[in-house]
């Protein structure tokens, strides 16, 4: 029996994007492109279930990257005790552009008149389509909004100029993609080639 797909896709893009790499410390710098977790957050911003979920296969960057630094003033729980807030200094992603091809997913087999896969894949197409979304979306950062995110459009396409491989990525964060525990998980010499990259 062939199990039946449940393809979604969408486009993110925004002035500016951070997707932080852990081993960089209090000055973080961003990944090249955007990890799994991400896009799954922004995937999360239009619909979510307990029962389904949406998991990320491929995505195509379609502007040049280019790195720029960025400042901002931090006021969360990490600031050094006493202090108002400081400024956290960062080495984030400029002019980014996204299209991102994936799949749902389900935690149990589809049921006679019940199929979460079907349920979210709806859900999320109907909702994207008329731009109605359950939270504001983000490109890693909460303060980092896009100024398109919607369907796939034709006036886009891959940047088939990049050509790089990371050495190191994180692949995913928790155990269980809903209500996990925290447990990184890191994939090595990912490659982006002719502006597309894989997650499988």
């Amino acid at each position: 029996m062939i199990e039946k797909a449940y393809p979604v896709s969408f486009e993110v893009e925004g002035p500016a994007a951070m997707f932080t790499r852990p081993d960089t410390g209090s000055s973080p710098v961003s990944y090249p492109a955007p990890t799994k977790s991400a896009l799954k957050s922004m995937f999360e911003c239009v619909a979510f279930s307990k029962e389904a979920y949406f998991e990320p296969q491929r995505v195509e960057i379609c502007f040049p990257i280019v790195f720029h630094k960025y400042s901002t003033n931090y006021g969360g729980p990490f600031r050094k005790s006493g202090t108002v807030n400081f400024q956290l200094f960062a080495t984030v992603l400029e002019n980014v552009c996204y299209k991102v091809y994936g799949v749902i997913l389900a935690y149990t087999p589809p049921r006679i008149g019940e199929n979460p896969q079907h349920k979210l894949q709806e859900v999320f197409l109907r909702r994207l389509t008329v731009g109605q979304l359950f939270t504001t979306p983000y490109l890693g950062w909460k303060e980092l909004v896009p100024n398109y995110f919607g369907p796939i459009r034709d006036t886009t396409k891959a940047d088939e100029s990049i050509n790089i491989t990371i050495p190191s990525m994180l692949s995913t964060m928790y155990t269980h993609p809903t209500y996990g525990d925290v447990s990184p998980c890191f994939k090595q010499n990912v490659r982006i080639e002719r502006g597309v990259m894989f997650y499988a």
